[in-house]
């Protein structure tokens, strides 16, 4: 049985970095050289997903997009659209077999944009990495 007057010792913690520290490491990894270039648009998951697809397709439906993300008609047509006004994507709208059929094509100024988003997220994980070596 423990004795229960006896003074519990702590057990000294691990600690990786002085406070000061961590937060300048954190300042570090906030102040990339691409932060400027960051694109509130794209850092949704779906509207990501979209840029993504039609960049590694020369066009896909609605209903390719849709399979491909898992999403719903609803979803898909929303952030589609943003992306659409953003003049990130373009979508032909035609009937095929007297169905509606929504082709979509990832645009020069969506392509950049993905283009400018992955430099940025590359610079975040290269200055985390950076200060995890450390």
């Amino acid at each position: 049985m423990a004795d229960l007057g006896a003074r519990r010792t702590r057990r000294p913690t691990r600690q990786t970095a002085p406070p000061a520290r961590a937060a300048a490491e954190a300042a570090e990894v906030a102040r990339t050289p691409v932060t400027a270039d960051r694109d509130e648009l794209l850092y949704h998951r779906l509207r990501l997903g979209i840029l993504s697809a039609l960049a590694a397709s020369d066009s896909l439906t609605f209903v390719d997009l849709r399979g491909l993300l898992g999403t719903t008609d609803g979803n898909l047509s929303v952030h589609a659209r943003k992306l659409e006004d953003a003049g990130y994507v373009t979508c032909a709208k035609s009937f095929a077999d007297r169905r509606p059929r929504s082709e979509y094509r990832l645009a020069a100024p969506g392509r950049r944009a993905l283009e400018r988003h992955l430099k940025h997220m590359q610079a975040l994980i290269e200055a985390t990495r950076r200060s995890l070596d450390r």
